[in-house]
């Protein structure tokens, strides 16, 4: 069944029309009509389904027959990706999207080559959350996650943000593998972390002085293996290790 994207809190409406960009998709590539069948996201944990009931050149309206509310995953995995070159960024989004990270902060880090002024860095933006729609699209997930404008490193730190547990993928001597750190925290807390942020540095990885930053902030270190991976693998492996850890 073919998915579309609409606004938070439109699904509980009897009918919900679509909007134009999705519109056009249904019916000029889709080449969708009346009495089709169709799922609706609102990004927000709600899934609808129903059928197309009318169509003009500019909007699809579509009945709403059934409501399936999709709670959150139980651990919200935050991951705080330096900006890779080209379009590498792109594709981690949109894997990070399909793996159900909650949220994705591009860092200006100083290994990052890619450091796009304002303007640049607002069109990137709006590129990226475009490809997280297309994403939960693809995948079904009920969840959009949202994506912060790009943030330096320092700043980053400085907002001091509390998460139950904070990893960084590191090639420094010292990372443990990301089982014992999770085991460590489930005996000291008996309960498994509701809220993870994973750190993935660029190209040339982070620096010893950034690494050594967070570990003061109280990043742990965690390995990802003896070979050294390209950053988009990187933070695909992270967060898939992270989010199986996390649901036990």
């Amino acid at each position: 069944m073919h998915r579309f994207h609409i606004l938070p809190g439109t699904a509980s409406q009897a009918e919900v029309t679509l909007s134009p960009d999705e519109s056009h998709h249904a019916l000029r590539v889709l080449r969708l009509g009346s009495g089709d069948a169709v799922t609706l996201l609102d990004g927000a944990g709600v899934e609808a389904r129903g059928r197309i009931i009318a169509t003009d050149k500019h909007a699809v309206r579509v009945a709403v027959a059934e409501r399936i509310p999709h709670p959150p995953l139980p651990c919200a995995v935050t991951l705080l990706q330096a900006l890779p070159k080209g379009r590498l960024m792109d594709s981690i989004v949109e894997k990070a999207t399909e793996l159900g990270a909650a949220r994705i902060v591009p860092l200006l880090t100083e290994h990052t080559i890619s450091r796009p002024d304002d303007d640049h860095a607002a069109a990137k933006l709006e590129k990226w959350r475009t490809t997280a729609l297309e994403a939960v699209k693809q995948c079904g997930n009920p969840w959009l996650p949202r994506i912060d404008p790009p943030v330096t490193f320092r700043e980053c730190l400085r907002r001091q943000e509390t998460f139950d547990l904070v990893l960084v993928a590191s090639l420094h001597a010292g990372a443990r593998p990301i089982r014992s750190v999770f085991a460590e925290f489930y005996a000291r807390e008996q309960r498994r972390p509701a809220t993870v942020a994973v750190w993935v540095g660029p190209e040339g990885d982070f620096t010893p002085q950034e690494v050594a930053a967070l570990v003061a902030a109280g990043a742990q270190p965690i390995t990802l293996g003896r070979l050294v991976l390209r950053c988009d693998t990187a933070a695909v492996t992270t967060l898939a290790l992270a989010l199986n850890e996390a649901a036990g």
